[in-house]
């Protein structure tokens, strides 16, 4: 029997998205985002923690990504984990658990608090092999996506 790996993440970003070019000219986008959940303990305070996911999102969507998304905004995130190791300097072996992005709502951003960002509904498909749009614009060019 096989598994099922698949994520999501809703939260605000921690920093504006890194957008850079691979080698082959495709772009790819490092993202921090921010989870957190609130509860009362026993003494009846207030309590809060913070989650930090790391996403990596390809092609359109990273692109997309770079130009909607800043610091502060909220975003969804459906992907796959995935863990990747290397070596450092000091010949150390690392690790590092990402989120590879397929699919991103853009739901607004901590200074508009309206969604001034694209639409829920707008949505951007993608994976390391490139942009799928979603199926309310399967029609539309790129440049005519409504947002």
């Amino acid at each position: 029997m096989s598994g099922i790996n698949q994520v999501t993440i809703v939260g605000r970003l921690g920093q504006d998205p890194e957008v850079r070019q691979t080698a082959n000219q495709q772009a790819v986008a490092t993202l921090s985002v921010a989870t957190s959940e609130k509860w009362t303990d026993k003494e009846g305070k207030t309590q809060e923690k913070t989650e930090w996911h790391r996403c990596v999102a390809w092609g359109k969507t990273a692109e997309l990504c770079g130009k909607y998304l800043k610091k502060g905004s909220l975003a969804g995130f459906t992907g796959k984990l995935q863990t990747r190791s290397w070596d450092d300097k000091d010949g150390v072996k690392k690790y590092t658990t990402e989120v590879i992005v397929q699919n991103v709502q853009f739901l607004g951003s901590k200074d508009d608090g309206q969604g001034t960002s694209p639409r829920p509904a707008d949505n951007a498909n993608a994976g390391p092999s490139g942009y799928t749009p979603p199926a309310s614009f399967s029609d539309a060019g790129l440049d005519d996506i409504p947002f």
